[in-house]
């Protein structure tokens, strides 16, 4: 199967690692492949006031004394890969690679046809033979800089597509230690770091970065990143603000956006609606109450749902008529003395006590869990809409008096969220999506769309329990609902 498994959903508190989420759900997290991740803002906003006459960028040099002397079997079997006949174009590079065995450019010739190839018959085990192949040419003695240079940038790059990222990780270091001036390597180490869940060693060499280039916008936004995971919200503002200000390549991204607007929402600045909407305009989130990350386009979008409007009424019915089984089966774990709900860890909350009992996780049923509610996941079982959802969770909510979860959005709009309310208390705890607050009841359902802004609050002198269902969205189809990767 063909794969890109360098693209790992959020939680923002470990970036790049697969977590499990809680009731209000994730926020998004850095991924680095791409770096664009939506449409950019448009050529005229790009270009402000440009020379009209720039420079022109200088050729890579790759061609050593020996492949010049061959320039012409090189240039003919370049051509043919050039021409899209990849086949013919690895065994005309192979036939050189034995004929001239130490010529650099040849055995690059051979590895990028194999990655046309890979890409071709979407192979990982032909990329893999690729990613060896640019190995051995940086491996070789006189290679010109230049290719060197190439060789290894594209060897990470095809490494971190194939999910191998302690592999990519030694050649961007490699990379670093020739190049040692070269401020765009450092910063696509700093990269690779984050993409091993390795924030600390990210932020060293983002540290190291802007010590030397001080505007660089790349790094400031990264680094601003990295401060936001540490929970360093104000001082995160000014990096990913300046960052996404510079307008340098890779920062026009939408978690910049949405990161920035989350940590200016957190301290209190109403500019955040600004970078959000900015983000919109640039095509990163459908709407500035919207601003889910993964998301499959032309889904019906609308903040609160009623369940004739999702499809699934015969859930709602069941989860309603059996809502008192449900309760005591959450109050027998929550009873246990094990303390088996565990503490939300993403740092959505301002203030208060918040934890979880997960019964499924990704589509996949926590056993352990279920053993402790048998009668609820055996209800459950007999709806897969929400059983089989990659993109959600099943769980029991728990949050004390005195909670304040933060304005934020949920990862996707491939799901909706069902709040079944199990422990109400009389007053106090309400939950705002978009710009309209609701109250929970005690065995009825309140159906929202988490990829817009939402909000909770439990004012309460006593906690609030609830049931946590999600479900596709029903307008997925049967083969997206199979093939979409799980959040």
């Amino acid at each position: 199967m063909w794969i890109n498994s360098c693209l790992s959903p959020e939680v923002e508190a470990s970036p790049l690692e697969d977590q499990p989420q809680t009731e209000s759900s994730d926020e998004p997290v850095l991924t680095e492949d791409p770096h664009q991740e939506g449409p950019t803002e448009t050529a005229e906003a790009q270009q402000e006031e440009k020379p009209k006459f720039q420079a022109k960028k200088k050729k890579p040099k790759l061609l050593n004394k020996f492949d010049k002397t061959i320039k012409a079997e090189i240039d003919a079997a370049e051509s043919l890969r050039k021409k899209g006949r990849v086949e013919e174009a690895v065994r005309a590079f192979e036939a050189l690679v034995q004929r001239y065995p130490q010529s650099p450019r040849s055995r690059y010739g051979k590895a990028q046809s194999e990655d046309d190839l890979a890409e071709k018959m979407r192979s990982n085990e032909m990329l893999q033979g690729a990613i060896s192949t640019y190995g051995e040419v940086a491996d070789l003695p006189d290679v010109p800089a230049d290719l060197v240079r190439a060789t290894l940038k594209r060897r990470a790059e095809r490494q971190q597509f194939l999910g191998r990222m302690r592999g990519a990780l030694l050649t961007l270091e490699k990379l670093v230690q020739i190049f040692s001036e070269d401020i765009s390597l450092k910063n696509d180490l700093g990269v690779g770091y984050l993409l091993m869940g390795d924030n600390k060693s990210a932020k060293k060499v983002y540290e190291q970065v802007l010590a030397t280039a001080p505007e660089d916008g790349f790094a400031k936004v990264h680094y601003g990143f990295i401060l936001k995971s540490e929970n360093k919200i104000a001082e995160s503002i000014p990096f990913l603000r300046e960052g996404l200000e510079s307008g340098a390549p890779g920062t026009d991204d939408g978690r910049f956006y949405f990161h920035l607007g989350d940590a200016l929402q957190r301290v209190g600045d109403d500019s955040a609606y600004k970078w959000y909407e900015l983000g919109h305009q640039r095509g990163h989130f459908a709407s500035v109450w919207q601003r889910s990350l993964y998301n499959v386009n032309g889904l019906r979008a609308q903040p609160w749902w009623t369940a004739r409007e999702t499809g699934y009424t015969e859930l709602v019915k069941t989860l309603e008529r059996n809502w008192k089984m449900i309760r005591d089966e959450a109050l027998s774990v929550m009873d246990a003395a094990s303390g088996l709900f565990l503490p939300e860890d993403e740092n959505l909350r301002e203030t208060g006590v918040w934890g979880q009992f997960t019964l499924w996780q990704q589509g996949r049923k926590v056993e352990k869990s279920c053993n402790s509610s048998p009668k609820t996941c055996a209800l459950m079982e007999r709806f897969p809409e929400s059983t089989g959802c990659k993109r959600g969770q099943i769980k029991f909510s728990v949050m004390q008096p005195g909670t304040h979860v933060w304005p934020h959005t949920g990862p996707t709009n491939c799901r909706l969220r069902m709040h079944l309310g199990l422990v109400i208390p009389a007053r106090g705890c309400r939950i705002r999506c978009t710009n309209e607050t609701r109250n929970w009841e005690e065995g009825r359902i309140l159906i929202f769309d988490d990829s817009f802004e939402h909000e909770v609050w439990q004012d309460a002198d006593s906690y609030r329990l609830i049931f946590i269902v999600d479900v596709w969205h029903p307008e997925l189809t049967q083969y997206q609902r199979q093939t979409l990767s799980p959040i």
